[in-house]
């Protein structure tokens, strides 16, 4: 009898106060509203990662939230993933995009780092980016503000009207992508 291979769905954010509710989290918002959605508690810590296990369909899934720094998130997911004997492939990574326009996402099956700071950090801890990404659009940042300012700010009152439906689509979309598949995710949601 062979053993179900486990995904890792990884949500990435900033740890800390400071840094709850900001564009730069939205990976961790989506990962909650998953595990809320299938009753699934974030009730362990190891490596300097939040993470829970629980099933999506019959699928096992371990759900990650790493309490390092978005530019240092890899060693510690690199970590949960060997722990777990899971393979760069099988995970799943949730994240913030600059490049899209607020109220959209994007699944890529891998790729480069496109200048995300957590991203990168994976891509080199990992040595491929040959994991799936769930890119969540956030816009671009106004002159005034910059790119830092923007991604650590929080949303405007016009984004936070739009934002439930947003971690929904997101839930959707990654529960297609683990059920079903990178290929029909990205012909349904992108």
């Amino acid at each position: 009898m062979t053993q179900e291979k486990a995904r890792l769905l990884v949500g990435l954010g900033n740890p800390g106060k400071n840094y709850e509710n900001t564009r730069h989290n939205i990976g961790f918002m989506v990962v909650d509203r998953i595990a809320d959605t299938f009753s699934i508690a974030f009730n362990k810590k190891k490596f300097a990662v939040f993470f829970c296990r629980g099933r999506i369909n019959g699928n096992e899934i371990i759900f990650a939230k790493p309490m390092a720094f978005m530019n240092r998130s890899g060693p510690p997911i690199q970590k949960l993933a060997s722990y777990f004997n899971i393979l760069c492939e099988d995970m799943i990574v949730i994240h913030d995009d600059i490049d899209l326009a607020y109220n959209r996402l994007k699944i890529k099956s891998k790729g480069g780092h496109g200048g995300h700071n957590g991203i990168r950090s994976l891509i080199d801890t990992f040595g491929t980016g040959d994991f799936s990404r769930i890119r969540m659009g956030v816009g671009r940042p106004d002159v005034q503000n910059g790119v830092v300012g923007h991604v650590l700010g929080r949303f405007s009152k016009e984004e936070n009207r739009n934002l439930d439906q947003l971690l929904s689509r997101a839930r959707d979309a990654a529960v297609t992508v683990i059920c079903d598949g990178v290929e029909v995710g990205m012909n349904k949601f992108n």
